[in-house]
């Protein structure tokens, strides 16, 4: 097995949970998922080489993943595809690991709200979820800390005063 492909492989089971959750906020329903995700896992083994190291390599992943399903998203709704549609299961999961989520109503309120954000909120709030640093999210969405952090306080004002 090649360097690359341990790095390749090694990151991606480090990463893999986190990416496969992020992939279920752009995507419909569970074969979209997996088409997604295999997309984002070509676009990642793709880009291997060109990885610089400038970041984490579980940054640089979140981002190629982001970009990959925004990518797609434009795509999508200019072809009226099923994509794009926030998946409950996805916030369900968020920052869990593997455990499935028991049914619970500001749950199902929460999701409602999050589905309602636009694209580029939804990427910042899963990210911030996932508890990534404002420095990953920055070096992810190319946004500066501060940037990040009155986002995020902003996202956060805004599903409060919608689940109210």
């Amino acid at each position: 097995m090649s360097k690359l492909e341990e790095t390749f492989l090694g990151a991606l089971e480090q990463n893999q949970q986190r990416l496969i959750r992020i992939c279920s906020v752009y995507a419909k329903d569970a074969e979209d998922r997996k088409d997604l995700f295999q997309e984002v896992l070509v676009t990642i083994w793709q880009s291997m080489p060109s990885f610089q190291g400038k970041s984490s390599i579980g940054t640089w992943m979140y981002r190629i993943t982001l970009n990959v399903c925004l990518g797609l998203q434009s795509r999508a709704t200019k072809h009226r595809s099923r994509f794009i549609h926030m998946d409950s299961e996805a916030i369900g999961n968020i920052g869990g690991g593997d455990r499935v989520p028991e049914p619970h109503p500001r749950l199902d309120g929460l999701r409602s709200c999050i589905d309602k954000l636009n694209d580029a909120d939804k990427a910042i709030i899963m990210l911030y979820l996932e508890e990534l640093p404002y420095k990953d999210i920055s070096d992810i969405t190319g946004l500066s800390e501060n940037n990040v952090a009155v986002k995020v306080m902003r996202i956060k004002t805004r599903l409060f005063n919608c689940l109210k």
